[in-house]
């Protein structure tokens, strides 16, 4: 469920107060819990380190971002892959057909030659 329009979107005080502490452009990442704290148009050009759970994943902020959510560009769960034995399968032909092919290209080059 969305915010209530009339208190407008949720920004971190002490995410803004380190913002305005920093000049854009200056190097270094600012450091955040806060995954809830909406995108604000002065946080533009800065780099968050937003907690995913276990550590701290750098996020550039650009103006496409203004209005989303930090959290949003911290993915709290990694996947890994669907499958098992068939999809391990699946992956060794398609590496196989890979090496026949780049040895294909490299024949043909020689042959050119």
């Amino acid at each position: 469920m969305s915010r209530s329009s009339k208190k407008g979107p949720y920004v971190d005080e002490r995410v803004m107060k380190k913002v305005e502490g920093k000049k854009p452009g200056e190097t270094g990442v600012i450091k955040t819990w806060s995954r809830a704290c909406v995108i604000a148009p002065e946080m533009v050009g800065f780099t968050f380190g937003v907690h995913n759970g276990r550590d701290h994943i750098e996020v550039f902020v650009t103006e496409d971002m203004v209005g989303h959510r930090l959290g949003e560009f911290s993915p709290t769960r990694k996947f890994i892959k669907h499958g098992g034995k068939m999809q391990k399968d699946l992956e060794a032909a398609k590496k196989e057909a890979e090496i026949n092919a780049a040895k294909s290209a490299k024949a043909a080059v020689e042959s050119k030659k």
